[in-house]
């Protein structure tokens, strides 16, 4: 065998990936079939996959076979709003922030006179006391219920929340459930930690309880996460029943369960926890920074009793406390009610803006509330392309592949809120409308 003929086919594969033919979490060819293409042998194919699996560009699986690793960096995924006038920004999920500017402001100044050398210091137990209530009031509010200050902790935003408790219940090797269809946050934090990540099938109601039971039983998770309300990816909002049934199924097996619930404010009336039903096995994640402002980094995780010291050990060793100042700012929003007309603000456009995606794109299905829609191409395109060819006209979206667990998909993310302006919103949907209706071939990358 020549060794530069396996490498060369390594290369192949790897344009091949980059250009998007071979998206994130897509199954390559058989070796035989490639084989057959390539004009080269079965065992010159395995070499070369062999080679792309220690660079960590694709993964092997007994029975299974080799799929193109769907781990990426978040900038490839998710793109911060810049101060570019020429970019249509559909990539980040946050608030319509010019709405909340004047109200943080306001919050601000309120917060300058009340500084005190207590609260700039130190402080024990993951923060101030009534920083801790502000996330009790604020997580009541949407649906959970046993949130106290004893059992109520603070972190910079729930991403750091994920990051922690993944550190503190579980070990690398360890395998971690989530939805087939997850946010990459976690896909990337499960990478950096080399935790296992297996998909749990779902419907229209989200998570379905017969996968779950299936990957319970054969897998053995040590953890499952679950985004309940306006689910990031599909947009799926999780019924009370069917709440109710994943969390008998997570006691039943004695593992963990973390519900990130950042979107449960979004929901027109609220709907219990999943944690409600899990007070000794669930921990309850929810922030300010869907409704108010990402730049607050205002988390707040509900522990089990049992749990609290450990989870505030990984707290205290990795950050230390998150910013007095910012929760102060907080509990003035919270305390004043101000917090929640900014939310019910947020979750009016919202619905605006959904209607607004249905009048020009047609989605299936609609949905009437949340951030993001989870847009189907038509048959001519493949994510990656049409993510590289939307980019080349100023427009921001997120390939669907990279929230897919070990599958194929051939959607996109689309967000909803970051473009401030409805008539600038309206014109890159526009864009974006005539761009899927463009017939454009995808030619295979270059071949040996």
């Amino acid at each position: 065998m020549s060794e530069a003929k396996f490498k060369q086919i390594a290369e192949t594969i790897i344009s091949r990936i980059t250009s998007g033919y071979y998206p994130p979490n897509s199954k390559l060819p058989p070796h035989r079939v490639l084989a057959d293409e390539l004009n080269t042998t079965p065992v010159t194919v395995a070499k070369a996959y062999q080679r792309l699996a220690e660079q960590n560009r694709v993964e092997s699986f007994v029975g299974r076979g080799t799929f193109v690793c769907g781990e990426s960096k978040l900038s490839q995924v998710i793109h911060a709003s810049e101060d570019d006038a020429t970019e249509f920004n559909f990539s980040i999920l946050q608030p319509c922030l010019s709405h909340n500017i004047a109200a943080l402001q306001d919050a601000f100044q309120k917060t300058a006179p009340r500084i005190t050398p207590q609260l700039i210091g130190y402080a024990e137990h993951s923060g101030h006391q009534q920083h801790r209530q502000v996330g009790v009031e604020w997580a009541a509010r949407y649906g959970l219920a046993g949130g106290t200050v004893e059992n109520t902790l603070l972190t910079d935003g729930a991403q750091n929340a994920l990051a922690l408790l993944l550190e503190a219940l579980t070990k690398p090797g360890d395998t971690i459930a989530v939805e087939s269809l997850t946010y990459p946050g976690i896909l990337a934090i499960a990478s950096l930690m080399r935790r296992e990540v297996i998909g749990v099938e779902m419907d229209e109601n989200g998570m379905t309880p017969d996968s779950l039971q299936q990957v319970l039983q054969t897998a053995r998770p040590k953890v499952v996460i679950v985004v309940p309300s306006h689910q990031n990816p599909t947009g799926v909002t999780m019924p009370a029943a069917r709440r109710e049934i994943i969390a008998q199924l997570i006691r039943d097996s004695n593992v963990w369960l973390i519900e990130d619930d950042i979107y449960g404010f979004l929901n027109p009336e609220p709907i219990p926890a999943i944690c409600n039903w899990l007070p000794e096995q669930g921990f309850h994640v929810t922030s300010l920074s869907k409704a108010i402002s990402p730049a607050l980094r205002c988390g707040f995780i509900k522990a089990p009793d049992a749990q609290v010291d450990t989870i505030n050990a990984h707290i205290r060793a990795n950050i230390w406390l998150s910013s007095p100042l910012n929760y102060q700012v907080a509990a003035e929003l919270v305390s004043s009610g101000t917090a929640f007309e900014l939310a019910q603000r947020q979750q009016r456009l919202a619905q605006q803006r959904q209607q607004i995606v249905q009048e020009i794109l047609h989605p299936a299905p609609p949905h009437q509330y949340g951030y993001h829609i989870w847009l189907k191409l038509p048959q001519h395109w493949q994510p990656e392309r049409f993510v590289q060819e939307a980019a080349k006209q100023h427009l921001l979206v997120s390939s669907g592949s990279y929230f897919a667990v070990r599958q194929p998909t051939d959607h996109i993310r689309l967000s909803l809120m970051s473009i401030n302006s409805e008539a600038r919103f309206r014109e890159g949907l526009t864009q974006l409308k005539a761009l899927m209706d463009t017939y454009t071939t995808s030619t295979l990358p270059f071949q040996v």
